[in-house]
């Protein structure tokens, strides 16, 4: 009986360490679950669908930092004003720049907006009646050693039926890498190049990273190495401005002007021709024309009688 006893005692113990096993496990194969269950949770809902997303990332510009933006155009036919809500990383404080505008190239309008903590991440949120609007934040960069990197996360907020990604070559660096590949490559009007390219369609719940490596020895921003004529032709967004006040520059449009823009000034260009022609046949019938002394009808200088009256024109 003792044997027995022993025996199931044993077994019990085993059933006993066996199950604190299964236990453990379970919980560490939860752990991601929990973790993805927790962020999803986080993420905004109900934002409205975007016909294109457009995001500039910009090291070192102004800042021993990074500067992010993100432009978004609200699908035509999701109803306005819409609300949205963007997240950005905690680690930069907040946004600089909360914006809207009519049009893709108008001017901004500053947008009332509140913010609020989501562990790693800021919430902001703001409704826009206007269909584009404008987020600018600043990350923190390690740039105490030569060999740089930057990783920028888009969180998937967003249904967007086209990607943009712009980048900003630093001043003075060199050996600069991004991921993915980014093709196109242009200098802008500032003196700094700037690498971009089409990523395709975002689906929510997707994030898409972009990281960026290069080398630099110097401790200046971009704006410090420039000269300054050309840092007076473009800044990133002038911004925060006075409520209800309009004007940015956008220099990232130079890094596709060689594709679109040089139609659309040729097609501007043609039409005003067209349009001071025919202002210049105009006023050329108006200078020329005459009236009748008797009746006073008008009549164009080849006519010898007027077509009222008759009467024979001097």
């Amino acid at each position: 009986m003792i044997g027995i006893t022993r025996q199931q005692g044993t077994r019990a113990a085993g059933a006993r360490v066996a199950s604190r096993i299964l236990i453990a496990t379970l919980a560490i194969l939860c752990v991601p679950a929990f973790a993805a269950a927790a962020s999803s949770s986080a993420a905004p809902k109900g934002n409205p669908r975007l016909a294109s997303l457009h995001m500039e990332i910009w090291p070192e510009y102004d800042r021993p930092a990074v500067l992010v933006i993100l432009k978004g155009e609200i699908a035509s036919d999701v109803g306005l004003p819409a609300a949205v809500s963007v997240r950005i990383p905690a680690l930069s404080g907040g946004p600089s720049a909360v914006a809207v505008s009519a049009t893709a190239s108008g001017g901004l309008l500053n947008a009332p907006h509140e913010r609020e903590d989501a562990g790693d991440h800021i919430l902001v949120k703001f409704r826009t009646p206007e269909r584009f609007f404008h987020v600018e934040f600043y990350d923190p960069l390690a740039t105490r050693a030569p060999a740089r990197s930057y990783t920028y996360v888009l969180p998937g907020d967003f249904a967007a039926e086209r990607v943009d990604v712009i980048v900003q070559e630093p001043a003075a660096s060199s050996n600069i890498s991004v991921e993915p590949k980014l093709d196109a490559s242009a200098a802008g009007p500032d003196g700094l190049r700037y690498r971009s390219g089409q990523l395709g369609a975002l689906v929510p719940g997707k994030q898409l990273p972009i990281k960026i490596s290069y080398t630099k020895t110097d401790a200046r921003t971009s704006t410090e190495i420039l000269p300054p004529k050309d840092r007076a032709s473009s800044s990133p967004s002038d911004l925060p401005l006075a409520p209800g006040t309009a004007g940015s520059s956008d220099p990232s449009v130079w890094a596709v002007i060689a594709s679109i823009g040089l139609p659309l000034i040729l097609g501007a260009g043609a039409g005003y021709l067209l349009w001071r022609r025919r202002e210049r046949a105009s006023e050329a019938q108006s200078s020329s024309a005459r009236a009748c002394a008797k009746c006073g009808a008008k009549a164009t200088s080849s006519d010898r009688f007027c077509s009222k009256c008759g009467a024979v024109l001097k």
